[in-house]
């Protein structure tokens, strides 16, 4: 049989991701989908990531039958922490950022208890200048994070502490897509999450989750955390002393703590940053590129950009911690 599919390295000074090219112009992902399943199934694990360019991708409802053609229904954004437009079903926005705002490496929803193992993204339309979504090794990270500070993040975990709306960030009802209290609060007690209404009608939440995650198939260990994310020294300097001027910090609209309560030492996020930095393999798309993750071993971020730029997500693939077993035994098993 005719090789159909051509791989490299597409950065070269690293294996992720994994470039997947036609062999002949013109292909589409339906017709070459076998090979890329097959290819998926042998490299994902091991790179982490893999970008499919120059086939034809002639819309989004083929980048959403592309995802789907994986076996596993498409994920809706719940719990979202970042503002989304649904496209078409299972399929989202990139997060609806201004241009000029950078978004730092993170694995989608690592900041619950539960997250999709599987991400895709569509680039319909590259940006003039910047705009690139940069990714990282999350091994390489847990491995390259200083003992002590990933032992103090292990042993105490981490507390995610949410207030919605209030034109500082995303409403409640966008979050949770229902503007049903008692729906939400129905949500928070079956995901292990502590809401409560405030006065003003707004709602706060708290929740201690995982900063580090071995994965249920490698059984690698990765940092699997948005401390550096959700910590207001992620900010602006300007921005979070404007915030703590106007805001008692229990209603910051984002905020983390070690998972007893105590507070994150500025340093140690500027440490983890600092390995974040090094890590991070960047690269410009191209209109057209299709990029699939897996979301546990690879993190993901997104550069500033000019210009008009449109890249869609699709996620597939849900994972609990508590379900590990389950999901093993409903995935094929990988051996090195």
């Amino acid at each position: 049989m005719a090789t159909v599919l051509k791989t490299t390295n597409l950065v070269m000074t690293s294996p992720l991701p994994l470039l997947v090219q036609p062999a002949q112009p013109g292909l589409s992902l339906h017709e070459v989908f076998a090979e890329i399943k097959a290819l998926v199934d042998e490299q994902l694990y091991l790179r982490g990531g893999l970008v499919l360019r120059d086939f034809a991708v002639d819309n989004i409802a083929a980048f959403q039958a592309f995802a789907a053609a994986f076996g596993s229904p498409l994920l809706s954004y719940e719990f979202g922490s970042t503002p989304r437009s649904n496209v078409l079903d299972g399929v989202y926005t990139s997060t609806e950022y201004p241009p000029h705002q950078a978004i730092p490496l993170h694995n989608e929803q690592a900041y619950t208890l539960e997250w999709p193992m599987k991400i895709w993204f569509y680039c319909a339309q590259a940006a003039v200048q910047g705009g690139e979504t940069p990714i990282a090794d999350s091994r390489k990270i847990y491995q390259k994070i200083h003992a002590a500070i990933r032992e103090r993040f292990t042993r105490h975990g981490l507390m995610y502490v949410r207030n919605y709306g209030n034109g500082l960030d995303v409403p409640w009802s966008q979050v949770f897509n229902t503007t049903d209290r008692a729906n939400v609060t129905h949500y928070c007690q079956n995901h292990g999450i502590i809401c409560e209404w405030k006065d003003d009608g707004e709602l706060r939440t708290r929740q201690v989750c995982q900063a580090v995650a071995q994965h249920p198939i490698t059984c690698d260990w990765v940092w699997f955390n948005q401390a550096h994310l959700f910590h207001i020294s992620n900010l602006a300097a300007d921005v979070r002393e404007t915030l703590l001027e106007l805001l008692d910090e229990e209603d910051l609209p984002r905020q983390v703590y070690y998972g007893d309560g105590s507070a994150i030492e500025d340093s140690v996020l500027a440490e983890i940053r600092a390995v974040l930095d090094e890590e991070t393999v960047i690269f410009p798309w191209q209109t057209g590129d299709v990029m699939m993750l897996d979301n546990m071993l690879t993190a993901h971020a997104r550069t500033p950009f000019t210009g008009p730029r449109k890249v869609v997500v699709a996620m597939a693939e849900p994972y609990a911690r508590d379900n590990r077993e389950r999901f093993i035994m409903d995935n094929k098993i990988f051996s090195r």
